[in-house]
């Protein structure tokens, strides 16, 4: 995955649980295209149809909380969003976007300042976070690197397995 992501601005509040990512009759099924088509209907119904590739979601507190479904980070990467910027996760839906290759940045000055719409450049590296619409910069708590080596790879497990040398 490339260090520098670049897209436009879609915000959402607080407490955006995993019902809202992808509500629960979605859940028969694990394809990321399928449960893209799906991600925030309840508050957005025409997310999927607005978000381009390379997009970014801007949220408030504890972003993904409710269940443990691994399903809610699959939509978002399922859409093409390359990365979600809020002011705090729940630690599941953390854990669970690392295991499958979804950047997440914490950085709650930028998501107060950031608008809907707002195009951002952002460095996974170094955790800077450039409004390009306003000009501001912001640094975000950047992810370690032994964490950037496991989104590089794609998620947990091809990390593993490269780590194993094992095929894919």
């Amino acid at each position: 995955m490339g260090e520098i992501l670049r897209g436009k601005v879609y915000k959402f509040g607080d407490n955006i649980d995993t019902d809202i990512i992808i509500p629960a009759r979605y859940l028969v099924t694990t394809d990321p295209q399928e449960l893209a088509k799906h991600c925030m209907e309840p508050i957005a119904p025409d997310f999927p149809q607005r978000a381009k590739p390379g997009d970014i979601i801007v949220a408030g507190e504890n972003f993904g909380c409710g269940s443990s479904r691994e399903h809610a980070p699959l939509a978002i990467k399922g859409l093409g969003i390359s990365c979600v910027i809020a002011k705090s996760f729940a630690r599941i839906f953390y854990r669970n976007a690392f295991n499958i290759g979804l950047p997440v940045l914490e950085c709650p000055e930028a998501v107060d300042e950031i608008n809907d719409g707002d195009e951002l450049e952002v460095n996974i590296e170094t955790g800077e976070i450039r409004n390009l619409t306003t000009g501001k910069t912001y640094k975000a708590i950047p992810i370690p690197p032994f964490m950037r080596e496991i989104l590089d790879a794609g998620g947990l497990i091809n990390y593993v397995r490269r780590k194993l040398g094992v095929g894919a």
